[in-house]
């Protein structure tokens, strides 16, 4: 499988200007395509790459630019809008492709055999020839070694204005032997709550310190929309504003990474099944009436689908199964007697009113979504604890496993 290392540079201001010059026509060529295309434009990849000279008569600046960074701009169209015509035939929500934005970086990917590293130095080259040649080769110095045999380069940059080198390289996916199922539910107050067969409970932690920064960007928000635009205090704002996300953004990052590391390498158990949940079911206006904040915390602090990608590949990469299964009323549902009952958001134990079951909310989602999917293997299955009959259809959790929690907690603090 094909995995990234993503190496920070160290760039002059004279190459860090020509890198967003490059990112800026780039940008500028995919946006007008975009807006094309928006007006009736028939798109066609080979007839488009064909226009390429055209384009460069209209904006001549784009002969400064590297022919192979033109050329990945249209083939990152061409894949955006494969994947809108496939999700139109799906039937699914289109997402046509859209303008990217000025204050974006747009990454630029260099391939291989085009590039030129010199110990610790990336040599990227630059569009135009002899006197024409307007922006010479950017020299940048990485902070770690690069990986043997990389494919190729992708140059990004973060919101303090620091440089990365995107290293995409070939790795061997690991065997993994020891057999075993853990079913997991996601949550907000934890991330992941899990159960094995054995009835060992599994608490995953997220990042904890996400009220914290935001009461401090609120403090600089406030303070920036009290100056006039465009000012020295209204640039400087910004500048701190941005210091100061990109850190909770990295610390967030990081936690998701350890946490779905611990769940993926970890953990003895084969076999990983998720309860599919949407973060649009969690803002339903049933839970926003007792929850003012629901919304930033599900869309902003949470990282629901970057914690989803992470674990999907880096279950392949340790050879883990990674089953995705339908999590409906598996709050509401008894795991003792099968009672549904209300369960909103503020309430974390669940009391069963018919069989008298005490549980946490999280822990009892986990034993359901583990319960069904035993209960969708056929024809038979029996197996430590759980016993599934499929002449009544009945799944029956045998009480002789005796649970056993560890705690997972990651970053108790920021």
């Amino acid at each position: 499988m094909l995995l990234c290392k993503k190496i920070r540079m160290n760039v002059s201001e004279q190459d860090a200007a020509t890198l967003e010059f490059m990112q800026g026509k780039c940008r500028g060529l995919y946006n007008w395509w975009v807006l094309k295309l928006r007006n009736g434009e028939k798109w066609d990849l080979y007839d488009a790459k064909k226009n390429l000279q055209e384009s460069k008569q209209h904006d001549p600046e784009l002969v400064q630019v590297y022919g192979k960074l033109l050329q990945e701009v249209y083939y990152r169209l061409d894949g955006a809008m494969k994947a809108f015509f496939r999700r139109v035939k799906a039937g699914e929500a289109p997402g046509f492709p859209r303008v990217r934005p000025r204050h974006s970086f747009f990454t630029l990917c260099y391939p291989a055999m085009y590039l030129k590293i010199e110990g610790d130095k990336l040599i990227l080259p630059t569009g135009g020839k002899g006197k024409n040649k307007q922006y010479s080769n950017i020299v940048a110095r990485l902070t770690e070694i690069p990986p043997e045999q990389f494919k190729e380069v992708a140059i990004s940059r973060d919101g303090k204005g620091n440089y990365f080198a995107s290293f995409v390289r070939e790795c061997q996916e690991k065997q993994h032997e020891i057999d075993g199922i853990v079913a997991f539910d996601l949550g907000i107050k934890t991330l992941a709550t899990g159960v094995n067969e054995q009835g060992r409970i599994y608490t995953v932690g997220g990042f904890k310190g996400s009220r914290w920064y935001n009461k401090q960007l609120d403090k600089i928000r406030s303070k920036r929309d009290k100056c006039k635009k465009k000012s020295r205090r209204y640039i400087h704002l910004s500048k701190v504003y941005k210091r100061v996300s990109q850190k909770k953004r990295n610390k967030q990052q990081d936690s998701l990474h350890k946490a779905s590391h611990l769940i993926s390498h970890n953990l003895v158990e084969r076999t990983i099944v998720v309860g599919d949940l949407s973060q649009r079911q969690m803002v339903t206006k049933q839970h926003v009436e007792r929850n003012k904040h629901l919304n930033r915390a599900v869309y902003n602090e949470w990282g629901l689908y970057a914690f989803l990608e992470m674990l999907k590949y880096k279950c392949v990469l340790y050879g883990k199964e990674l089953h995705f299964l339908d999590e409906r009323n598996t709050s509401k549902q008894c795991s003792g007697c099968g009672n549904l009952q209300a369960m909103p958001l503020w309430k974390r134990t669940y009391c069963c009113v018919e069989c008298g079951l005490v549980m946490d909310r999280d822990e009892n989602s986990a034993h359901n979504i583990l319960t069904r999917f035993f209960a969708r293997r056929a024809p038979h299955t029996e197996r430590c604890g759980v016993l599934h009959t499929p002449q009544s259809g009945v799944d029956v959790t045998m009480a002789s496993c005796e649970g056993q929690v560890q705690q997972l907690n990651l970053f108790e603090s920021a």
